[in-house]
């Protein structure tokens, strides 16, 4: 009988210490943040794909799966990214990040940033536990997805955003 409790016991301090080892939405948000200025900062990738208006790098995994006029549908095993692009609109341009921020009353993370003549932002939806809409984008390009990573998602995102070029 005691082998039993102190195997209960046991059972149930590794429930809450691997609990505590999960982290939390406020500090996701936080490493996205950071993981998203930094590659938002950083020389973008050389381009490996492009459509009729822009080039794009795609890091590994990522492919395409469909594409219409201003937007290219991406896959990465089963997330899926929709890449929007008005080229029209340059680096520096807000008018993609106001239209979307307007979409949503609040947002859970609402950051921008400035580098080199360069507008990004970052916009965080919680949907449900452990479920969020993310947007990154630069200038006139978007890119949305849902997701349970936001930090991985973010910093791919953010690469393929950073290495848009309209022709």
């Amino acid at each position: 009988m005691m082998k039993l409790i102190r195997s209960f016991g046991l059972v149930i301090i590794g429930v809450f210490l691997l609990g505590a080892c999960s982290s939390s939405f406020s500090e996701d948000k936080v490493e996205a943040k950071e993981t998203v200025v930094d590659t938002f900062e950083r020389t973008p990738e050389k381009t490996n794909n492009s459509t009729e208006d822009i080039d794009y790098h795609l890091p590994f995994g990522v492919e395409v799966e469909e594409e219409s006029p201003n937007n290219v549908l991406l896959k990465n095993g089963s997330r899926t990214y929709i890449l929007f692009y008005n080229q029209l609109e340059k680096d520096d341009s807000k008018v993609v990040y106001e239209s979307t921020v307007k979409q949503q009353k609040e947002w859970d993370v609402n950051k921008t940033f400035v580098n080199n003549g360069k507008f990004g932002y970052m916009l965080v939806k919680k949907l449900k536990e452990g479920q969020y809409q993310l947007i990154i984008g630069i200038g006139g390009v978007k890119l949305t997805t849902e997701t349970d990573n936001i930090k991985k998602d973010a910093e791919t995102m953010m690469k393929i955003a950073n290495s848009v070029k309209v022709k």
